[in-house]
């Protein structure tokens, strides 16, 4: 039993100092010694019993000083350890757009108002829902670690431009004809009628390789995809397996397709006479004149020169500009028009859950719309 300078009994673990400051000491769950001061015994008494409470109810942390920062570099380094390079640096990117409004803040003084006047600075919706779920991972991982009882995050609000999002981008059948009369290089024509005959994402097609191609069969096996990794200056290009077991899938040859091919074997092979291959690229069906990987930005870079060539050839047809990506919406929509069973494009896109193949890339295009309405005439 601690006393006072006068010798009154104060209960245990409070002493009063010499300087006349009242002290109460315990251990927390976390085996630490908690110390706690106050200038009068009612107020040290309330104290230690409200810390002690907070500790019996696991509302205390292990370390109150942590902050955001702290906490991240931790987080990236154990808890995401398994995740793929690319994965990691979109995590990186993601932070740095917090990092200077938040990551200096403790974690335990990460209120709900704190939270959203950060946010309210990033610069569109999409960012900031990109990094509210990258936050949320973040605290949770914190809660579980005891660095805090609970978080807000949840709360954020990420809707503040509150824009109607574009519809996405699909190619007519007069548009997929115009684009494929217009005069382009052999390998350009052979990657769109690829991403149009396929459906596959644009990094699976850079990714591609010729023992993945089979034309005895006709199928075309998705096994990997082709990721850029940025590092000063020096491209680093790696192939990575697919995050999902439908990820990892059988495609039959269009016709079409299949021709492109062959040409785009025909193509390599002078390319392959010229130049050397990087180290572990050498056996890519779409490569560069210099036989290195292909870079996404070059696809959409040769994609809006084609788009723009059009459109300086004939001013009137206002031929829009689409990316890589709006292939394989084209394909998802086209197929479902002509009467592919959605659980088959579910197999062919490689998408786990047949709702996802729907939600995403589904789109009914006007045409079709007003064919179906005409099975509807003289209803009344």
């Amino acid at each position: 039993m601690g006393k006072s300078l006068k010798g009154k009994e104060l209960g245990k673990g409070i002493t009063q100092r010499q300087d006349g400051l009242y002290m109460a000491r315990f251990t927390n769950r976390f085996g630490k010694r908690q110390t706690i001061y106050a200038k009068t015994v009612s107020d040290i008494t309330r104290m230690l019993r409200d810390e002690q409470h907070a500790d019996y109810k696991h509302e205390n942390v292990a370390d109150s000083s942590m902050t955001l920062n702290d906490w991240y570099e931790i987080w990236f380094k154990t808890c995401k350890s398994h995740c793929r390079d690319t994965t990691l640096h979109t995590y990186q990117i993601q932070y740095e757009r917090i990092r200077e409004l938040l990551g200096w803040r403790k974690l335990t003084g990460l209120k709900l108002v704190v939270l959203q006047e950060a946010f309210n600075e990033l610069k569109s919706d999409a960012s900031r829902s990109d990094c509210k779920a990258l936050l949320i991972d973040i605290l949770n991982r914190a809660v579980e670690s005891e660095l805090i009882p609970r978080h807000a995050a949840y709360g954020i609000n990420t809707t503040i431009q509150n824009r109607i999002p574009e519809e996405k981008r699909i190619l007519s059948d007069t548009e997929i004809a115009t684009l494929m009369a217009v005069k382009k290089s052999e390998q350009l024509q052979n990657f769109l009628i690829v991403g149009l005959g396929t459906g596959m994402r644009m990094g699976e097609i850079l990714g591609l390789t010729w023992d993945c191609v089979d034309f005895n069969e006709g199928i075309i096996r998705v096994e990997k995809t082709l990721c850029y990794l940025p590092n000063d200056g020096d491209a680093i290009y790696e192939f990575h397996h697919p995050k999902t077991k439908a990820g990892r899938r059988s495609i039959p040859m269009t016709t079409e397709v299949r021709t492109a091919l062959e040409r785009q074997l025909n193509w390599k092979k002078h390319v392959e006479i010229r130049h050397n291959p990087r180290e572990s690229m050498e056996n890519l069906v779409f490569c560069s004149k210099t036989n290195n990987p292909i870079h996404e930005t070059n696809v959409r870079r040769a994609l809006n020169e084609i788009v723009d060539k059009i459109n300086r050839e004939n001013p009137e047809a206002n031929f829009e500009r689409f990316t890589p990506h709006g292939l394989r919406h084209t394909f998802a929509t086209k197929a479902i028009a002509r009467g592919m069973k959605p659980k088959n494009l579910q197999k062919l896109l490689g998408h786990n859950s047949l709702q996802m193949t729907m939600d995403l890339y589904c789109h009914v295009e006007e045409e079709t719309l007003k064919s179906e309405m005409a099975l509807m005439e003289k209803m009344v």
